[in-house]
């Protein structure tokens, strides 16, 4: 099969489409012949070796997908060939999705309502703001970061508990992020001002001191950013596989129900052929993606 690779760490030029052979469906799994594939930061990060984490090589990005199933593993029920999904892979693995075949740990049946490319980007950011958020009618949160692809789907999900919701974003897209149900401010100095009394705090991408000030304790702040530990915050990451954990299947199901009550959509900040995967990553790595990047 063809799949988005690369055989050494470095810079995005070193990503090419090859010849890999195909994954199978093991216990628990399913495989998807992929439509769309997402790409995220921390696939950049793990690609130029700023993570310090050593993959075997050469290795195939990616950790969310839609697709049709093709294959059903062991112990698997209530999914069979020729149903439309969209899904994690095993987080374990670090990777896989960016390919013609992906094998998936956690999913859940595609809404209508959302294109491929739509879909084929939402699992992770759904399964990171899932696990990050925890907010509850009348409260109020604040989503630094706003605009980026976790920034988008937290807001929504947030919403959606009944929260209210404040977004931090640049000048150009306040009214991007006001679509999406937060209210809009513009992040910088002063901010505080601007904010008021928030619950809680989401940090997503942005300087952290100005957050923690806003909330009040460091406790209140969750960051999916800031791997610094300086700061006294709660950096949220997977521990395991999505497969184990009920949480991200949850998660990936409660979108897909807002999606066909039309409470629910993936803002596309990009989307690329595979051949392109690349270019995807390099607008990745800007940091200012509105929404998600995503391969065809």
């Amino acid at each position: 099969m063809r799949a988005l690779q690369f055989t050494q760490y470095g810079p995005a030029d070193l990503l090419h489409v090859a010849e890999v052979a195909e994954p199978h469906a093991g216990p628990g799994q399913i495989r998807i012949a992929v439509r769309a594939s997402g790409v995220t930061p921390a696939d950049a990060g793990l690609r130029s070796g700023r993570f310090g984490q050593r993959l075997p090589l050469p290795h195939v990005p990616g950790v969310d997908a839609a697709g049709v199933v093709d294959e059903v593993g062991e112990g698997v029920t209530g999914v069979s060939a020729g149903n439309e999904v969209f899904g994690m892979v095993d987080l374990a693995r670090l990777g896989g999705a960016n390919a013609e075949f992906a094998v998936l740990a956690a999913w859940a049946p595609r809404p209508a309502a959302l294109s491929w490319e739509q879909i084929g980007g939402a699992a992770a950011n759904v399964e990171t703001a899932t696990r990050a958020l925890d907010v509850r009618d009348g409260a109020t949160l604040l989503v630094a970061g706003a605009a980026g692809g976790v920034g988008t789907v937290a807001i929504q999900l947030a919403a959606a508990r009944g929260a209210k919701v404040i977004g931090t974003a640049g000048p150009a897209t306040q009214d991007f992020v006001a679509g999406l149900g937060a209210t809009p401010v513009v992040y910088g100095e002063g901010l505080a001002d601007r904010v008021g009394e928030v619950d809680a705090v989401l940090h997503c991408a942005g300087p952290v001191p100005d957050l923690v000030a806003i909330a009040g304790s460091p406790d209140r702040v969750v960051t999916i950013a800031d791997l610094s530990g300086e700061h006294g915050i709660r950096l949220t990451h997977t521990a395991g596989g999505p497969g184990s954990d009920p949480q991200a299947l949850h998660g990936l199901a409660i979108a897909a129900a807002l999606a066909e009550q039309g409470s629910f959509t993936v803002p596309l900040a990009g989307v690329f052929p595979l051949a392109q995967g690349a270019d995807a990553h390099r607008l990745s790595e800007t940091g200012h993606a509105h929404g998600k990047i995503v391969l065809v």
